[in-house]
């Protein structure tokens, strides 16, 4: 696959299925099934913040791997888990909702290569902790992949208050973008114009969850067009975003499922870098 150079890199999203689906990047989806499905849904409010998050994923099983992805309310069913679990493969990656679609893909491409086998994963454990003080980690070390002067405009495609802070602490100017929140922590606005924000950021961070919604190819293109950096941070399909890297994504943050929020205790995220890549 892309991190160890083998597969041609892709130019969307839906051309990363189209490699998969003829056996590009591994082996023949059709021969493998789909073992579970899992539909979740969680709240999460930080201490001294004044939002609420609301998060649902639905998962997929493959083998040792578990591919992810975030969707907005209502989107996808809790009856995915019966219709889903036991298919093979290649069905999941061309039928069905978008995010059970990037789900199936993204457990095909972490089984290929799982992220605590990629030689050139830079693994990250965040500590034992309250969720504020692993958030604060967490997203300290996404911010971390930025390499930008002191200054600099930073989009912030996706926003959660504790990367807001950690890119003004590595001197940049943050530039939130979100369709569901109207202000920061802070008081900060938060644009619901990406064109705007991708159009004069100097440098772009996008949540996975561009995958979900599919904007991914619209933030992967702009970069590329004015030739800033894009740094991912993903759980929802960190192996997809991973096989990008080289090819638009500048940077990736990887926190495969079981994310951080489920966990009190050390857990791995896996940082890459495209310059490591080639």
């Amino acid at each position: 696959m892309t991190a160890g150079g083998a597969a041609p890199r892709p130019d969307s999203v839906e051309d990363l299925f189209a490699a998969v689906l003829t056996g590009e990047h591994g082996p023949d989806p059709a021969g493998l099934v789909a073992t579970s499905a899992f539909w979740l849904h969680h709240g999460t409010r930080l201490a001294g913040g004044d939002t609420t998050y609301l998060n649902q994923y639905v998962l997929v099983r493959l083998g040792g791997s578990f591919g992810a992805c975030a969707f907005e309310a209502g989107e996808v069913d809790p009856g995915v888990c019966r219709d889903a679990s036991g298919m093979p493969l290649d069905v999941l990656l061309r039928k069905g909702p978008r995010p059970l679609r990037i789900a199936a893909l993204d457990a095909y491409l972490a089984e290929v290569l799982p992220h605590r086998g990629a030689i050139r994963a830079e693994a990250v454990t965040l500590p034992a902790g309250s969720p504020e003080i692993r958030a604060k980690a967490r997203d300290a070390a996404i911010a971390g992949l930025l390499d930008s002067p002191d200054g600099a405009k930073v989009g912030l495609i996706g926003v959660v208050n504790p990367l807001v802070a950690a890119i003004r602490e590595r001197g940049g100017v943050p530039l939130p973008c979100d369709f569901n929140l109207r202000r920061t922590q802070w008081g900060d606005p938060v644009s619901d114009d990406m064109e705007h924000v991708l159009g004069t950021a100097d440098a772009v961070i996008a949540t996975g969850m561009t995958l979900s919604n599919g904007t991914f190819d619209t933030v992967l293109s702009r970069c590329r067009e004015r030739d800033v950096p894009l740094i991912v941070y993903a759980q929802t399909g960190s192996a997809v975003a991973r096989a990008f890297l080289g090819a638009g994504v500048t940077a990736l943050s990887a926190e495969p499922f079981p994310f951080s929020q489920f966990d009190a205790g050390p857990t791995t995220l896996y940082r890459y870098r495209a310059a490591d890549d080639s």
